[in-house]
């Protein structure tokens, strides 16, 4: 079968691999769509980050050379002989987090923090970019007939947003401002719309993104180079600040920007992954009691986050810019990403 693979930074390659076989506890499904997400981009750019390189990953023993893809979904055509709960034809996404089981974040249910945390399509496995996938029954999540392919392959990323605004402890009425709307700043601010907001106010550099912050739900999106966000958002919030502020942007600048416009005793989210160390003013936490709270990928919401978009109040598709084949995915897909800020979600297609 076709496959893309991590090999290198900017070295991504399309190639012919062996079609998996399902173990017995696993799930073999045919990949619908697999969205290319911002950890791959970061993995294309400056990676190895999450990509073991040099020893195999703990939990999946893999390393790189890597099939690449963690937002995907697609239709069940075989399963293990332990397999309970799924079945040949059944339509899922995929929740591809590697965790042990074992430590102590485990123990507790907070998978997505495990000591050894890792994801199908960047720790190893078999990743959604290939015709093919196998992963452990507990990864996959049944969809309800009547969603698309597309809405389902954006599971993923939409869970990340609303685990980011549950981890907030936004309350009904508080304002919000994001910094940063790429794909996952555009589904914070719907999840934050959907979690009852009063007012969101997004913070981007590109045009074509602020644009699709306000189609998203945003009330108002501040271009930071040419007006002062922070006071622009005191001024709209009455002079106090955010109740919640998001930084999605990665960015040194943005993350102080974030800290500055909160309010007193407001929570700072941080959701981004970074390729640099970033210095922070500590003291403006101290002396304001702000809050910050970091988060990483989601746990237990799969089901929640797959009804708030088969419902509609999550519209993820809003954000697909592109359909594009596996054979693409380097030119019309990375490199498309990278080069142009008008891209926001490119759905891959591996089967023809």
């Amino acid at each position: 079968m076709k496959a893309a693979l991590w090999h290198n930074t900017r070295d991504i390659r399309v190639e012919e691999i062996a079609e998996p076989a399902v173990g017995r506890d696993q799930v073999k499904i045919q990949v619908a769509y697999c969205g290319i997400c911002g950890s791959d981009l970061h993995e294309y750019v400056a990676g190895p980050i999450f990509i073991p390189v040099g020893e195999p990953h703990p939990i999946s023993q893999d390393q790189a050379p890597i099939v690449m893809g963690h937002e995907y979904a697609g239709q069940v055509v075989a399963v293990g002989e332990n397999v309970a709960n799924v079945r040949v034809g059944d339509r899922v996404c995929v929740e591809p987090i590697y965790s042990c089981g074992t430590c102590a974040a485990c123990r507790k249910g907070h998978y997505n923090v495990c000591e050894h945390l890792g994801f199908v399509g960047l720790s190893g496995g078999y990743g959604g970019f290939a015709e093919y996938s196998v992963v452990p029954e507990k990864m996959v999540h049944k969809i309800p007939d009547h969603m698309t392919w597309e809405q389902a392959a954006l599971v993923e990323p939409a869970a990340v947003a609303v685990h980011a605004v549950r981890q907030s402890e936004l309350r009904i009425g508080d304002s919000v401002a994001v910094f940063g709307t790429g794909p996952i700043g555009l589904l914070v601010i719907q999840a934050a719309k959907a979690a009852g907001a009063s007012k969101i106010i997004a913070v981007e550099v590109s045009p074509e993104r602020r644009e699709f912050a306000l189609q998203a739900g945003a009330d108002l999106a501040i271009h930071p180079l040419e007006t002062d966000a922070v006071q622009a958002i005191r001024e709209e919030t009455n002079g106090l600040g955010a109740d919640v502020a998001f930084e999605v942007a990665g960015i040194e600048a943005t993350i102080n920007a974030a800290i500055e416009v909160t309010r007193s005793e407001g929570n700072v989210v941080n959701i981004s992954i970074w390729e640099k160390t970033a210095n922070i003013p500590l003291n403006q936490f101290i002396l304001t009691e702000r809050r910050m709270t970091s988060i990483i990928a989601y746990r237990n919401i799969f089901p929640q986050v797959i009804q708030l978009i088969a419902n509609g109040q999550i519209q993820a598709t809003q954000l697909v810019t592109k359909h594009i084949e596996l054979d693409d995915i380097v030119s019309e897909g990375f490199e498309a990403l990278t080069q142009s800020k008008s891209q926001i979600k490119i759905l891959v297609k591996p089967n023809p």
